[in-house]
């Protein structure tokens, strides 16, 4: 690898130190960089322009890896604005707990250094679809790498969802929600929720109800070419929402329906070390 397009959080501390340091490294390795002059935007951008906070556009159609530096939602923002374009994604984490990234701005020239020398190895990651139809007439699409969230918007309320699968009834859900996620996003809010853990290279979705009043309701795990159709039955208009990681929501009302489907595109993570994935989770869970 050669060319590099670095985004970065600069809410983070120590962003513009590391942006810095991965600049003057690469220029003195004979590389080359090109860092992300976009700031985050006003909420609703991504309905209208494809993107919320990376202009995929302003990226060169020659570059050989997407650098990200903040945590793990810096990159899934990157990995949602970019979807499609198939450029290797490596994130750097400026944060605390990381599931996604590779490594600390302590390893900068180490993490550099393979990306440069090709020691690596590729891991494509399934995504979402989302098609959310309103009854009336709305639509609205979008993707997602962790996660789909069709909750109420009051945390104390509860709200009733139908729930079919390929096209077949499989149950009615009372909770404050169901959250359906990738092998990724398994160890976030599905992990929170109690849903199980799957390893990033599965083909699978899991479906997991939030705080279900239905004692017998459990974590679902279905096929990757599943498409699951989610129906708003009670509620006001207005109350319930679909959110995509945890960042772009769209209002939901009584009658509206999604459906949730594996995307057509991936994203690509670029993975440096041979630490394996149970060993990684290990690490994460107990602190490391």
């Amino acid at each position: 690898m050669k060319k590099f397009y670095l985004i970065a959080n600069k809410g983070k501390q120590n962003t513009r130190r590391a942006l810095k340091r991965i600049e003057e490294y690469l220029t003195l390795k004979g590389a080359s960089c090109l860092v992300s002059e976009s700031e985050e935007m006003e909420e609703g951008r991504r309905a209208g322009n494809g993107f919320k906070y990376t202009d995929p556009a302003g990226i060169p159609g020659d570059t050989d890896c997407v650098i990200t530096l903040g945590g793990d939602g810096t990159l899934i923002q990157a990995a949602r604005d970019l979807a499609g374009l198939n450029i290797p994604m490596l994130g750097i984490n400026l944060g605390t707990l990381g599931y996604l990234t590779q490594g600390s701005d302590g390893e900068i020239p180490e993490l550099l250094d393979a990306l440069l020398e090709d020691r690596y190895v590729l891991e494509r990651r399934l995504m979402l679809e989302g098609r959310m139809e309103g009854r009336d007439g709305t639509r609205f699409r979008d993707v997602a790498l962790n996660e789909l969230v069709v909750t109420r918007k009051d945390s104390m309320k509860v709200t009733k969802l139908s729930i079919s699968v390929n096209g077949r009834f499989f149950s009615s859900y009372t909770a404050n929600g169901v959250i359906l996620s990738t092998p990724t996003g398994s160890t976030a809010y599905n992990l929170s929720a109690g849903g199980p853990i799957s390893a990033p290279n599965c083909r699978i979705m899991i479906l997991t109800p939030i705080c279900s009043h239905t004692l017998n309701l459990r974590s679902i795990v279905l096929c990757g070419d599943d498409t699951v159709r989610i129906e708003i039955v009670d509620g006001e208009d207005g109350e319930q929402a679909a959110v995509f990681d945890g960042d772009t929501a769209v209002d939901m009302s009584r009658g509206d329906v999604i459906e949730i489907s594996r995307s057509a595109v991936e994203t690509t993570l670029v993975k440096l070390n041979d630490i394996s994935f149970m060993d990684n989770l290990r690490r994460k869970m107990a602190g490391i």
